[in-house]
């Protein structure tokens, strides 16, 4: 026999699980109590919200079950935005939830809520546990639901009573897992498609993707001069640096990348979702039935013919249906040949951006970048117009990889840097994070102190919301409102948690800052002045950089 709390455990460690990441709460001691004597990592979290994003990330990086344990109420309000984050992104997560006792539940107890309401539209599924012997049934259903078909986020509520009642049950051993594969005789009318085609794209996006196939994805590519965009914020599919990688299709993606898709007469789009960010809005292929002939297939059979009426659907999970297709060939064809070329010169004239008129030139610092980071490095990033950097500037791919919210939730990089560093401690972890961006998690820089994690941030500093300012400048011009900010000193708050800090106001500056950083054995800060000398409040974007270039 055992509590329901030990049993959650039991069947956690039976699906492979040993870190999880959350903020304590007294709905769900008998859990951290359980946790106690077992061989599991409690990541302890400064905000729910913070624990939510590193589980998310954590999934994202290692294509494990994030694992996330909040308290009733507040917490699990508070965790919300991380499970958003994992619907939106498609990454296997589950978010435990104390909850009040069974003989309280209907009364508006303190800080009860009914999380299949609150999380039904949010979540793959959420469910309360009513019966200590169905722990294991539901645990090992849960592992199930989020990571098969299209990976998702799913709630299991615990009841107090619950996690303290005795139980006699064994926990069920994690189940190989099932993905869908495409029917021959379809991977040869791709073929066909392929073959007479003249400009055609391969789409790439989605979760579920194993190292080997983003390996494969890239070879097929090549062998069949193919150029390939990917779905918004999944760059690291792809080695970026290879002559097929055409850019990624999102927030703000360049004209070169919308004509590509415009223009395409075949597109096989692979595991991607067709949301507005892939679509600009639903405008580069016409709903519901595009010009171009479209090849779709998706490891979730929900996702084919959802908004778009394909030429050829498949259900069929990414690493099954690369699979198929790695052996493919195609006949040579000057024509593919020069449209690959041309999709290829859109990426490189994105790095040849010129300075900007900043006290920090990011042109400079990404420059600098590329130069000294490893191949395995693992970037991060929130949400904000400073996200272009890291998305656009830096190849990833191959074994570097980009972690960033497909949600556009800002705070997300500094709890993914963490998350990222404490899984692999022996890369360089760097996190791209706007001033309004940090200042949504940043006390998580306390849980790297705690934790010994080491990512390096860099804080792109110009005292403005910089997307919303951009916004309000083009719609309602010259009448600035609500999107200045004043700051605090980013390097000394990570000086007081004692990490490593510093502020860069020069561009000259952050090459020795940045190996000070690398060298200095802890997490750390670089506050990097990108506008601050020029943008005085109420002063718009425009104005200052006229200013700067007088």
């Amino acid at each position: 026999m055992m509590t329901g709390g030990e049993m959650v455990m039991e069947c956690l460690l039976a699906q492979g699980a040993h870190i999880g990441f959350g903020v304590p709460g007294e709905s769900y001691l008998a859990v951290l109590d359980a946790m106690h004597d077992r061989d599991f990592r409690f990541v302890n979290a400064r905000h729910e919200g913070g624990a939510a994003f590193m589980a998310e990330a954590w999934a994202k990086l290692t294509g494990q079950v994030g694992l996330c344990f909040v308290t009733r109420g507040p917490g699990a309000t508070n965790a919300a935005i991380g499970v958003h984050s994992a619907m939106q992104a498609s990454t296997p997560m589950i978010l435990f939830v104390g909850q009040v006792g069974s003989d309280m539940k209907g009364r508006e107890a303190f800080q009860e809520l009914d999380y299949r309401a609150v999380f039904g539209s949010m979540a793959k599924w959420a469910v309360e546990i009513e019966d200590a012997r169905r722990i294991p049934e539901i645990i090992a259903r849960a592992y199930s639901v989020a990571t098969r078909g299209r990976p998702g986020p799913v709630v299991i509520a615990l009841p107090e009573d619950i996690l303290r009642a005795e139980v006699d049950a064994s926990p069920v051993p994690a189940l190989p897992h099932v993905e869908a594969a495409p029917d021959p005789a379809d991977i040869a009318r791709i073929a066909a498609l392929l073959e007479q085609a003249e400009r055609p794209i391969l789409l790439a996006g989605g979760a579920g993707w194993s190292d080997a196939s983003r390996h494969d994805l890239k070879h097929l590519a090549e062998r069949l001069d193919l150029p390939v965009v990917v779905s918004f914020r999944r760059q690291d599919l792809i080695d970026n640096t290879s002559h097929c990688y055409a850019g990624d299709a999102g927030v703000g993606m360049t004209p070169a990348t919308a004509n590509l898709l415009r223009e395409a007469d075949v597109i096989l789009a692979i595991n991607a979702r067709f949301g507005e960010m892939t679509t600009d809005g639903y405008t580069l292929l016409r709903v519901p039935s595009p010009d171009q002939t479209l090849i779709h297939s998706h490891a979730a059979d929900s996702e084919l013919g959802k908004v778009y009426a394909a030429d050829l659907t498949l259900h069929a999970g990414p690493n099954r249906m690369i699979a198929a297709l790695k052996d493919m060939n195609l006949s040579d064809s000057d024509a593919r040949s020069a449209w690959r070329k041309q999709a290829r010169s859109g990426v490189e004239a994105v790095l040849d951006t010129r300075a900007q008129p900043s006290p920090v030139d990011m042109v400079e610092v990404c420059a600098h970048l590329r130069e000294v980071l490893p191949d395995d490095a693992i970037l991060t990033n929130g949400a904000g117009n400073f996200a272009v950097w890291p998305s656009r500037h830096i190849p990833v791919g191959g074994a570097r990889r980009l972690l960033a919210p497909q949600s556009g939730a800002m705070g997300y990089g500094i709890p993914a840097a963490i998350a990222a560093s404490i899984e692999a401690p022996n890369r360089r972890v760097i996190c791209f994070a706007g001033d309004g961006d940090f200042q949504m998690t940043g006390m998580e820089l306390a849980t790297a102190a705690q934790e010994g994690a080491t990512p390096i941030i860099l804080v792109l500093d110009n005292q403005t919301y910089g997307t919303i300012r951009m916004h309000q400048e083009r719609t309602y011009p010259a009448r600035v409102s609500g999107t200045d900010l004043k700051n605090p000193d980013f390097a000394a708050f990570a000086q007081s948690c004692g990490l490593f800090g510093r502020r860069v106001t020069q561009t000259a500056d952050f090459a020795s800052a940045f190996a000070d950083a690398c060298n200095s054995g802890t997490a750390a800060v670089l506050h990097l002045d990108i506008a601050t000398e020029a943008l005085t409040p109420g002063q718009t974007i425009s104005q200052m950089r006229a200013a700067a270039q007088k």
